[in-house]
């Protein structure tokens, strides 16, 4: 039996045993009367805690054992929470939640990143390019205006490929992939509701699609300051390359011609993208696809989520159908990023139920209230928990301020420097951390499997924190005061 079918068989088991319990119904309508966040210890958090460890860490310590056990940590620390939580809540109210985050977020979650991750590995773009730090720019540029029009994982997963075969030559290119995650993976997705996920509930919760928009003089001054700083960095390797030995590929004869292979897999890409938008808009516009499928006590799925899955599903068969098998073997395409992504953030997204119960239930007592205070925090949490529940906890804390201008929304006003801030929180800091952002990930892991020896999650974080924070600080100091 392959690791992932042991470790669905391991949660559904699990989950299988929390409904199977005689006190479920009287838990489960316990756990529906009570704010449970209010009072749960923060031990609960733990989990969390240890399987982000594990994450950091194991690759470091163990790494072969990390990689043939990775599934039974991740069950272990799911595990650790649930079934104390199930005493503590009762065993209704932990199915219920367990089971509100995978239908509720997880299915739709992963389902997008397959789609794009199997379409994507379908399109080569083919020709000479070398690597130098102009050409580095410049693809780095193309990859963070794209996110915004075909979502961070998509433009991450079409454009890192190429990005690699280009400096295939080169023996130092950690800086390449490490700006790239920072870009391409999360900054560039700020301008439209398609480019992450938390600014989709904003459209979804009442803001015009073209509002983000206006986050475009943050997000030019950012790629201003973070390109600068990848070309000096990028230069002083490349000269070092060239120093060392390293040839040169030389394309000043018989220069071969870009050209996009697979490039019919825009179609299915286009598709995607369309279905996550109308995911959002159908339910406001025909009656039907408010309507939820009930899975469980207060867990239901929404019609127009069930849509998107369907939608999603069939473009990545189609794609793999109608796509020659030789162009994923030049994209050097395998299953294991997305199979990590899958098995992990299953993991994080269960151990993290605790945090966001505390948080929906006291975000509103932090006591923030200025704009860099949502800045701040919104990025900061969204650099370790999921950036789209952390997103509405602070959008609904906003909401929930009194403003009587700004910008309209389901919930009420919202002052517009106050969701500016909110917005590039969540979406920017996703970069802080290879968890902030399931594209951080699939880059990560693509890079290993190209031969690039990537950062640790704390060399990462080191990364992250020297050239990340100081922009952050400048668009607090510029946007946010």
């Amino acid at each position: 039996m392959k690791k992932t079918q042991k470790f669905a068989w391991i949660m559904g088991m699990l989950v299988s045993a929390l409904l199977s319990q005689p006190s479920i119904a009287l838990a489960a309508e316990k756990g529906s009367s009570e704010n449970i966040g209010a009072t749960l210890p923060l031990g609960f958090c733990l989990p969390f805690a240890g399987m982000l460890l594990c994450i950091a860490v194991c690759p470091l310590l163990a790494e072969r054992w990390w990689e043939k056990k990775k599934p039974y940590v991740v069950a272990f620390w799911s595990i650790a929470f649930i079934l104390p939580f199930a005493f503590y809540a009762g065993f209704g109210e932990a199915a219920e939640q367990v089971l509100e985050v995978i239908f509720g977020d997880y299915i739709t979650f992963i389902v997008l990143l397959f789609g794009l991750f199997c379409v994507a590995g379908n399109i080569c773009l083919e020709g000479d390019l070398v690597g130098t730090p102009k050409l580095n720019a410049l693809l780095l540029l193309i990859g963070t205006f794209l996110s915004s029009w075909i979502g961070t994982t998509g433009a991450s997963m079409v454009m890192i490929r190429p990005l690699l075969r280009a400096n295939k030559w080169r023996h130092r290119k950690v800086q390449v992939v490490v700006f790239f995650i920072f870009l391409v993976s999360n900054i560039g997705g700020c301008l439209t509701p398609v480019g992450d996920p938390p600014l989709l509930m904003g459209f979804t919760n009442g803001i015009d699609f073209f509002w983000s928009m206006k986050l475009l003089p943050i997000l030019l001054l950012n790629v201003v300051l973070l390109l600068g700083l990848f070309f000096v960095l990028d230069t002083r390797a490349y000269r070092k390359d060239i120093a060392d030995g390293a040839k040169k590929p030389d394309v000043s004869e018989n220069k071969a011609p870009l050209r996009l292979t697979g490039a019919h897999n825009i179609i299915f890409l286009v598709m995607i993208v369309g279905a996550v938008i109308l995911s959002g808009v159908l339910p406001k516009e025909v009656p039907f696809f408010a309507k939820h499928l009930h899975i469980y006590g207060g867990v239901e799925m929404e019609v127009s989520a069930i849509f998107e899955v369907v939608v999603i599903l069939i473009a990545a068969l189609l794609s793999f159908k109608t796509t020659k098998k030789e162009i994923r073997e030049k994209n050097n395409f395998t299953w294991d990023a997305i199979q990590e992504v899958a098995i992990l953030f299953i993991g994080i997204f269960i151990t993290m139920i605790p945090a966001l119960l505390i948080l929906k239930s006291k975000g509103s007592a932090l006591g923030v209230e200025e704009p860099w205070q949502f800045f701040w925090i919104t990025g900061c949490l969204s650099s370790f928990l999921d950036n789209t529940p952390t997103y509405l906890v602070f959008f609904t804390t906003a909401a929930s301020l009194g403003f009587t201008e700004g910008v309209k929304t389901a919930l009420g006003y919202i002052d517009e420097i106050v969701l500016m801030a909110i917005s590039c929180g969540a979406v920017f800091m996703g970069a802080v951390t290879y968890i902030g952002n399931a594209p951080n990930f699939m880059v990560r892991s693509i890079a290993e499997e190209n031969g690039i020896k990537m950062p640790s999650f704390f060399s990462y974080l080191f990364w992250s924190i020297s050239c990340l924070v100081p922009v952050f600080l400048i668009d607090m100091l510029l946007f946010f005061i």
